[in-house]
Protein backbone atom coordinates (compact mmCIF):
# COMPACT_ATOMS: atom_id res chain seq x y z
CA UNK A 1 0.00 0.00 0.00
CA UNK A 2 1.36 3.67 -0.89
CA UNK A 3 2.45 5.54 2.27
CA UNK A 4 1.83 8.73 0.60
CA UNK A 5 -1.85 9.48 0.20
CA UNK A 6 -2.99 12.77 -1.23
CA UNK A 7 -4.35 15.58 1.05
CA UNK A 8 -8.03 15.56 -0.15
CA UNK A 9 -10.14 12.62 -0.86
CA UNK A 10 -13.50 11.97 -1.58
CA UNK A 11 -15.71 9.44 0.04
CA UNK A 12 -17.52 8.71 -3.03
CA UNK A 13 -21.55 8.29 -3.39
CA UNK A 14 -22.47 5.14 -4.40
CA UNK A 15 -25.17 4.62 -7.33
CA UNK A 16 -27.95 2.50 -7.79
CA UNK A 17 -30.05 0.76 -9.97
CA UNK A 18 -33.77 0.68 -10.07
CA UNK A 19 -33.20 -2.75 -8.11
CA UNK A 20 -31.12 -0.82 -5.32
CA UNK A 21 -28.18 -3.40 -6.34
CA UNK A 22 -25.16 -0.53 -7.31
CA UNK A 23 -24.49 0.85 -10.34
CA UNK A 24 -20.91 -0.12 -11.47
CA UNK A 25 -20.78 1.99 -14.43
CA UNK A 26 -22.14 5.05 -13.00
CA UNK A 27 -19.62 4.25 -10.16
CA UNK A 28 -16.85 4.00 -12.33
CA UNK A 29 -17.77 6.69 -14.02
CA UNK A 30 -17.95 9.45 -11.22
CA UNK A 31 -14.64 8.03 -10.08
CA UNK A 32 -12.74 9.05 -13.42
CA UNK A 33 -14.68 12.40 -12.74
CA UNK A 34 -13.22 12.83 -9.05
CA UNK A 35 -9.88 11.84 -10.16
CA UNK A 36 -9.14 14.00 -13.10
CA UNK A 37 -10.40 16.95 -10.25
CA UNK A 38 -7.95 15.74 -8.40
CA UNK A 39 -9.20 14.02 -5.42
CA UNK A 40 -8.35 10.67 -3.80
CA UNK A 41 -11.27 8.23 -4.11
CA UNK A 42 -12.54 7.12 -0.21
CA UNK A 43 -14.93 4.86 -1.63
CA UNK A 44 -17.33 2.96 1.31
CA UNK A 45 -17.15 6.06 3.65
CA UNK A 46 -20.26 7.12 5.49
CA UNK A 47 -21.49 9.13 2.82
CA UNK A 48 -20.96 5.94 0.25
CA UNK A 49 -24.16 4.88 1.88
CA UNK A 50 -21.21 1.76 3.29
CA UNK A 51 -23.37 0.27 5.79
CA UNK A 52 -26.14 -0.27 3.70
CA UNK A 53 -23.96 -2.59 1.55
CA UNK A 54 -22.68 -6.14 2.39
CA UNK A 55 -19.30 -7.29 2.08
CA UNK A 56 -19.53 -8.83 -0.80
CA UNK A 57 -21.17 -5.96 -2.58
CA UNK A 58 -18.01 -3.96 -1.18
CA UNK A 59 -15.34 -6.46 -2.73
CA UNK A 60 -16.87 -6.90 -5.73
CA UNK A 61 -17.21 -2.97 -6.42
CA UNK A 62 -13.36 -2.69 -5.37
CA UNK A 63 -12.23 -5.06 -8.24
CA UNK A 64 -14.77 -3.51 -10.46
CA UNK A 65 -13.43 -0.12 -9.77
CA UNK A 66 -9.39 -1.58 -10.26
CA UNK A 67 -10.39 -4.15 -13.66
CA UNK A 68 -11.86 -0.68 -15.05
CA UNK A 69 -8.68 1.10 -14.71
CA UNK A 70 -9.37 3.17 -11.90
CA UNK A 71 -5.55 3.30 -10.03
CA UNK A 72 -5.52 1.63 -6.83
CA UNK A 73 -3.13 3.70 -5.11
CA UNK A 74 -6.00 6.41 -5.42
CA UNK A 75 -8.37 4.12 -3.50
CA UNK A 76 -9.16 4.49 0.96
CA UNK A 77 -11.96 2.19 0.85
CA UNK A 78 -14.16 2.33 4.23
CA UNK A 79 -13.19 -1.16 5.87
CA UNK A 80 -14.25 -1.05 9.51
CA UNK A 81 -17.51 -3.00 10.45
CA UNK A 82 -19.04 -4.65 14.14
CA UNK A 83 -17.78 -7.75 13.07
CA UNK A 84 -13.98 -9.00 13.08
CA UNK A 85 -14.20 -11.27 10.22
CA UNK A 86 -16.00 -9.05 7.77
CA UNK A 87 -13.23 -6.24 8.66
CA UNK A 88 -10.25 -8.52 7.96
CA UNK A 89 -11.71 -9.86 4.75
CA UNK A 90 -12.65 -6.55 2.85
CA UNK A 91 -9.23 -4.62 4.39
CA UNK A 92 -7.17 -7.97 3.39
CA UNK A 93 -8.56 -7.63 -0.24
CA UNK A 94 -7.81 -3.59 0.03
CA UNK A 95 -4.46 -4.85 0.62
CA UNK A 96 -4.18 -7.45 -2.28
CA UNK A 97 -5.42 -4.37 -4.78
CA UNK A 98 -2.80 -2.35 -3.78
CA UNK A 99 -5.27 0.59 -2.48
CA UNK A 100 -3.40 3.42 -0.33
CA UNK A 101 -5.09 2.56 2.65
CA UNK A 102 -8.23 1.41 4.45
CA UNK A 103 -10.27 4.14 6.86
CA UNK A 104 -11.33 1.85 9.74
CA UNK A 105 -14.36 2.68 11.82
CA UNK A 106 -14.85 1.38 15.46
CA UNK A 107 -16.98 -1.28 15.72
CA UNK A 108 -20.27 1.06 17.00
CA UNK A 109 -22.91 -1.13 17.77
CA UNK A 110 -21.87 -1.36 21.41
CA UNK A 111 -21.86 2.04 23.05
CA UNK A 112 -19.82 3.07 25.93
CA UNK A 113 -17.15 0.45 25.09
CA UNK A 114 -13.94 0.67 26.20
CA UNK A 115 -10.17 1.82 25.01
CA UNK A 116 -9.28 -1.51 25.75
CA UNK A 117 -11.79 -3.44 24.00
CA UNK A 118 -11.13 -1.02 20.89
CA UNK A 119 -7.50 -1.99 21.06
CA UNK A 120 -8.04 -5.36 21.18
CA UNK A 121 -10.72 -5.02 18.47
CA UNK A 122 -7.83 -2.90 16.03
CA UNK A 123 -5.34 -5.53 16.92
CA UNK A 124 -7.11 -8.35 16.20
CA UNK A 125 -7.65 -7.13 12.46
CA UNK A 126 -4.05 -5.93 12.21
CA UNK A 127 -2.72 -9.64 13.31
CA UNK A 128 -5.20 -11.37 11.24
CA UNK A 129 -4.21 -9.62 7.83
CA UNK A 130 -0.44 -9.74 8.89
CA UNK A 131 0.88 -7.64 5.79
CA UNK A 132 2.92 -5.60 6.21
CA UNK A 133 1.54 -3.19 3.35
CA UNK A 134 -1.81 -2.77 5.07
CA UNK A 135 -1.81 0.93 6.42
CA UNK A 136 -4.97 1.55 8.63
CA UNK A 137 -6.40 5.38 9.03
CA UNK A 138 -8.75 5.72 11.59
CA UNK A 139 -12.24 6.79 11.34
CA UNK A 140 -13.31 8.77 14.18
CA UNK A 141 -17.33 9.90 13.72
CA UNK A 142 -18.50 9.88 17.35
CA UNK A 143 -21.94 12.19 15.65
CA UNK A 144 -22.60 8.77 13.96
CA UNK A 145 -21.04 5.97 15.13
CA UNK A 146 -21.23 7.04 19.13
CA UNK A 147 -18.09 5.33 19.68
CA UNK A 148 -14.82 7.77 20.11
CA UNK A 149 -11.36 6.90 19.38
CA UNK A 150 -9.53 9.03 22.18
CA UNK A 151 -5.76 10.11 21.89
CA UNK A 152 -4.81 7.62 24.61
CA UNK A 153 -5.95 4.94 22.29
CA UNK A 154 -4.07 6.31 18.53
CA UNK A 155 -1.20 6.40 21.03
CA UNK A 156 -1.36 3.30 22.31
CA UNK A 157 -2.09 1.93 18.60
CA UNK A 158 0.74 3.90 17.20
CA UNK A 159 3.29 2.14 19.82
CA UNK A 160 1.93 -1.22 19.00
CA UNK A 161 1.65 -0.67 15.17
CA UNK A 162 4.23 1.77 14.19
CA UNK A 163 3.97 0.83 10.68
CA UNK A 164 0.67 -0.20 10.21
CA UNK A 165 -1.56 2.67 11.95
CA UNK A 166 -0.99 5.52 9.81
CA UNK A 167 -3.73 8.51 10.32
CA UNK A 168 -6.63 9.39 10.76
CA UNK A 169 -9.47 11.07 9.97
CA UNK A 170 -11.68 13.33 12.68
CA UNK A 171 -15.14 13.79 11.65
CA UNK A 172 -16.04 14.79 15.37
CA UNK A 173 -16.58 18.35 14.31
CA UNK A 174 -14.50 19.55 17.19
CA UNK A 175 -11.65 21.70 15.89
CA UNK A 176 -9.99 21.25 19.09
CA UNK A 177 -10.05 17.56 18.92
CA UNK A 178 -8.01 17.48 15.40
CA UNK A 179 -5.80 20.22 16.43
CA UNK A 180 -4.88 18.08 19.53
CA UNK A 181 -4.49 15.00 17.31
CA UNK A 182 -2.51 16.84 15.00
CA UNK A 183 0.13 18.51 17.80
CA UNK A 184 0.63 14.94 19.25
CA UNK A 185 0.93 12.44 16.61
CA UNK A 186 1.60 14.71 13.18
CA UNK A 187 5.71 15.04 13.92
CA UNK A 188 5.52 11.03 14.29
CA UNK A 189 4.36 11.07 10.49
CA UNK A 190 1.19 10.07 11.51
CA UNK A 191 -1.53 11.78 8.98
CA UNK A 192 -4.25 13.43 10.14
CA UNK A 193 -7.55 13.94 7.83
CA UNK A 194 -9.86 16.50 8.93
CA UNK A 195 -13.83 15.01 8.41
CA UNK A 196 -14.81 18.33 6.45
CA UNK A 197 -12.71 20.77 4.25
CA UNK A 198 -14.19 23.62 6.15
CA UNK A 199 -11.34 22.59 8.48
CA UNK A 200 -8.85 22.15 5.26
CA UNK A 201 -7.28 25.45 5.51
CA UNK A 202 -6.58 25.04 9.50
CA UNK A 203 -5.46 21.05 9.05
CA UNK A 204 -2.68 21.95 6.85
CA UNK A 205 -1.69 25.53 8.42
CA UNK A 206 -1.22 23.09 11.86
CA UNK A 207 0.41 20.19 9.60
CA UNK A 208 -2.06 18.09 8.99
CA UNK A 209 -2.76 15.97 6.07
CA UNK A 210 -5.84 17.18 4.54
CA UNK A 211 -9.60 16.40 4.69
CA UNK A 212 -11.76 13.76 3.37
CA UNK A 213 -14.82 15.62 3.13
CA UNK A 214 -18.68 14.93 1.92
CA UNK A 215 -19.05 17.68 -0.34
CA UNK A 216 -15.55 16.76 -2.14
CA UNK A 217 -18.07 14.79 -4.36
CA UNK A 218 -19.45 17.18 -5.99
CA UNK A 219 -16.95 20.39 -5.43
CA UNK A 220 -14.21 18.47 -6.16
CA UNK A 221 -12.24 20.90 -7.90
CA UNK A 222 -12.35 23.73 -5.80
CA UNK A 223 -11.56 21.61 -2.57
CA UNK A 224 -7.74 20.38 -4.32
CA UNK A 225 -7.04 23.40 -5.52
CA UNK A 226 -6.89 24.90 -2.05
CA UNK A 227 -5.51 21.58 -1.17
CA UNK A 228 -2.76 22.73 -3.51
CA UNK A 229 -2.06 25.74 -3.01
CA UNK A 230 -2.61 26.67 0.65
CA UNK A 231 0.27 28.80 1.19
CA UNK A 232 -0.61 31.45 -1.41
CA UNK A 233 -2.35 34.88 -0.45
CA UNK A 234 -5.46 33.81 -1.51
CA UNK A 235 -5.98 30.89 0.43
CA UNK A 236 -8.78 32.16 3.40
CA UNK A 237 -10.51 33.83 0.27
CA UNK A 238 -10.58 30.08 -1.08
CA UNK A 239 -11.68 28.89 2.44
CA UNK A 240 -14.44 30.78 2.38
CA UNK A 241 -15.82 29.82 -0.56
CA UNK A 242 -15.79 25.93 0.10
CA UNK A 243 -17.61 27.42 3.11
CA UNK A 244 -20.10 28.80 1.13
CA UNK A 245 -20.72 25.66 -0.30
CA UNK A 246 -20.72 23.53 2.68
CA UNK A 247 -23.20 25.57 4.32
CA UNK A 248 -25.75 25.60 1.52
CA UNK A 249 -25.31 21.49 2.09
CA UNK A 250 -25.60 21.53 5.61
CA UNK A 251 -29.28 22.67 5.27
CA UNK A 252 -30.02 19.69 3.62
CA UNK A 253 -30.00 15.51 4.38
CA UNK A 254 -26.46 15.36 2.85
CA UNK A 255 -26.42 12.20 0.80
CA UNK A 256 -29.68 12.81 -0.86
CA UNK A 257 -28.33 16.59 -1.53
CA UNK A 258 -25.04 14.95 -2.90
CA UNK A 259 -26.86 12.56 -5.57
CA UNK A 260 -29.57 14.95 -6.37
CA UNK A 261 -26.83 17.76 -7.47
CA UNK A 262 -24.77 14.60 -9.12
CA UNK A 263 -27.99 13.83 -11.20
CA UNK A 264 -28.35 17.27 -11.99
CA UNK A 265 -25.10 18.32 -13.26
CA UNK A 266 -24.36 14.59 -14.97
CA UNK A 267 -28.30 14.81 -16.58
CA UNK A 268 -28.56 11.10 -14.92
CA UNK A 269 -31.66 11.39 -12.76
CA UNK A 270 -31.34 7.82 -11.11
CA UNK A 271 -27.74 9.48 -8.94
CA UNK A 272 -31.06 10.57 -6.85
CA UNK A 273 -31.62 6.92 -5.99
CA UNK A 274 -30.73 6.01 -2.22
CA UNK A 275 -30.94 2.54 -0.30
CA UNK A 276 -33.39 2.43 2.41
CA UNK A 277 -33.84 3.59 5.11
CA UNK A 278 -32.56 7.04 3.50
CA UNK A 279 -34.98 8.62 0.91
CA UNK A 280 -34.41 10.95 -2.14
CA UNK A 281 -35.12 14.46 -1.24
CA UNK A 282 -38.65 15.48 -2.79
CA UNK A 283 -38.83 17.31 -5.99
CA UNK A 284 -39.37 20.96 -3.99
CA UNK A 285 -36.45 20.34 -1.64
CA UNK A 286 -34.31 19.76 -4.64
CA UNK A 287 -35.54 22.83 -6.53
CA UNK A 288 -34.97 24.86 -3.26
CA UNK A 289 -31.02 23.32 -3.19
CA UNK A 290 -30.42 24.15 -6.73
CA UNK A 291 -31.38 27.61 -6.05
CA UNK A 292 -28.55 28.24 -3.48
CA UNK A 293 -26.11 26.20 -5.42
CA UNK A 294 -27.44 28.94 -8.66
CA UNK A 295 -27.47 32.08 -6.13
CA UNK A 296 -23.75 30.50 -5.53
CA UNK A 297 -23.02 30.29 -9.18
CA UNK A 298 -22.10 26.65 -8.22
CA UNK A 299 -20.93 24.05 -11.45
CA UNK A 300 -20.00 20.61 -12.12
CA UNK A 301 -17.80 21.11 -14.50
CA UNK A 302 -16.38 18.53 -17.33
CA UNK A 303 -19.27 16.10 -15.66
CA UNK A 304 -20.31 13.48 -18.38
CA UNK A 305 -23.03 11.00 -18.36
CA UNK A 306 -21.70 7.28 -19.15
CA UNK A 307 -23.92 8.02 -23.07
CA UNK A 308 -21.06 10.66 -22.81
CA UNK A 309 -23.55 13.64 -22.79
CA UNK A 310 -21.97 17.02 -20.95
CA UNK A 311 -23.41 18.82 -18.56
CA UNK A 312 -23.94 22.55 -20.10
Amino acid sequence: MSKSPRNVWSPVITPFGSDLSPDVGRLVNHCRWLLSQGVGLAVFGTNSEANSLTVDEKVGLLEALVAAGIPADRLMPGTGSCTIDDTVTLSRRAVELGCAGVLMLPPFYYKGVSDEGLFRYYGEVIERIGDARLRVYLYHIPPVAQVSISLQLVDRLITAYPSTVAGIKDSSGDWSNTQALIDKFSGQGFQVYAGSERFLLATLRSGGAGCISATANVNPRAVAKLGETWQEPDADEQQAGLNRVRDIFEQFPMIPALKATTGRYSGETDWRRTRPPLVELSDDTSRELFALLDAEHFKMPELKSREGVADE
